[in-house]
């Protein structure tokens, strides 16, 4: 456990919080089944196309991802669904890196 002194509106608070492994679960390389969508180039994600839950069709875009200050669409490989999204938008991603889930 760690505790730490915490000031909000000029009140101060102890507060004491306790370490857990799953206390923060990172949703990058999270794992499902499905098609993964893998980067296929180091770069900064700019912008997703789709949503979780989202329907796409082979083809569509879905992420664009710039490098070296060109932006790269990537389709989607597959029909079907959007079952996780594993980067934020601004994430530094490898070549490689799983993007995203398609069920």
């Amino acid at each position: 456990m760690k505790s730490y002194s915490v000031t909000v509106n000029g009140t101060k608070y102890e507060v004491t919080v306790e370490e857990t492994p799953d206390a923060a679960p990172a949703k990058k390389g999270a794992r499902a089944s499905g098609t993964e969508v893998k980067a296929p180039l180091p770069g900064s994600v700019i912008s997703y196309k789709v949503r979780e839950g989202g329907a796409v069709k082979k083809n569509d875009v879905i992420i664009v991802i710039e490098a070296m200050k060109m932006e790269n669409e990537i389709v989607a490989p597959c029909d079907g669904v959007v079952s996780t999204i594993c980067v934020n938008e601004g994430s530094t991603v490898n070549a490689g890196d799983v993007l995203l889930i398609i069920d």
